[in-house]
């Protein structure tokens, strides 16, 4: 039997969706092999890549939210071989708040997203590994930290849409006297910061929690990760840079935040903190966070805004 040049697995959210069974149908009838499976726990999307790879599979497909696609990268990441010996990886952004792609600009319709992850050209791309106090885990997008984290893992999914950005954490934090800051001692090549912080962000990718732009100049493929950093604000200057975020004006965010472009971080906290890892809290009072270059070929659009000079290379 010849072996299925395509995996596509999707999150069971997305199992009824007409338009990704149109897409696969259409696809099967023009000759290509594509096998389909659903993630229902844990566990899931590594027993698939894993059969992907025994397959021979030529590209795996994530359909979902963030989540979705930082659990088959991951379980790419985790196998052996560089990024020239594993499956192409292809994105189609089905979740909630699609924070990477939209990021990267893969195209919202869904017909557009398909024929992209499909017959797209791959770029190698770094990914961001975790080490903590439990494990290590990865991050195709972006790892965050403070009061944006926490309103994200605790709002339900129909309120997510609603979190528009910093201006929400910003405006918010001025509003809301009983949000305490964080300690915390980051430590890098060449950079040190400790103190109180109200969000943390350190990206592969840009943006996480439906918006919010906490690395707005992180690059996938510069072998580096992005860290923002804002500090506790206090009185009239809380109040006066919510007023500007509320307002549209996000570069107030720049009076204060502080920025490093770094090969790996280490964060580390007297008391344990929540750090969400493309949607997925992680918690721990020590962490390690490494860039790793080019770990994966993955389609993205050629003008995406999350390249630097990437090369493509032969899908």
């Amino acid at each position: 039997m010849t072996p299925p040049c395509w995996y596509l697995i999707l999150n069971a959210k997305a199992a009824g969706n007409d338009a990704v069974r149109e897409a696969v149908t259409a696809a099967r009838a023009s000759g290509h092999a594509i096998e389909v499976r659903l993630t229902w726990e844990d566990g899931d999307a590594l027993r698939y890549v894993r059969e992907a790879l025994a397959a021979g599979a030529q590209r795996v497909i994530a359909g979902g939210g963030d989540g979705t696609l930082r659990d088959v990268a991951a379980a790419l990441a985790d196998a052996a071989g560089d990024a020239d010996a594993l499956p192409v990886f292809g994105v189609l952004p089905l979740g909630t708040a699609n924070d990477f792609a939209t990021a990267a600009g893969v195209p919202e319709a869904l017909d557009e997203a398909f024929a992209l992850a499909t017959r797209g050209r791959a770029m190698a791309i770094d990914l961001l590994r975790i080490t903590h106090d439990d494990g290590a885990t990865w991050s195709l997008n972006l790892v965050s930290g403070g009061f944006g984290t926490e309103i994200t893992v605790e709002t339900r999914e129909g309120l997510k849409k609603m979190l528009g950005g910093l201006a929400y954490l910003v405006t918010g934090i001025a509003r809301m006297g009983r949000i305490d800051p964080v300690p915390v001692s980051l430590r890098g090549p060449g950079f040190e910061w400790e103190g109180d912080f109200i969000a943390l962000g350190v990206g592969n990718g840009r943006q996480a929690g439906g918006g919010q732009a906490l690395c707005p100049d992180a690059q996938v493929d510069d072998g580096l990760l992005d860290v923002t950093v804002v500090p506790q604000l206090e009185g009239e200057v809380a109040a006066t840079v919510g007023t500007l975020v509320g307002s549209g004006k996000d570069a107030a965010l720049d009076r204060v935040a502080t920025r490093a472009r770094l090969p790996w971080i280490g964060i580390t906290m007297p008391q344990p903190l929540m750090l969400n890892i493309d949607g997925e809290p992680v918690t721990g009072t020590r962490f390690r966070i490494d860039c790793v270059p080019r770990r994966l070929r993955v389609v993205l659009p050629e003008d995406s805004p999350l390249l630097s000079a990437g090369v493509a290379l032969a899908s």
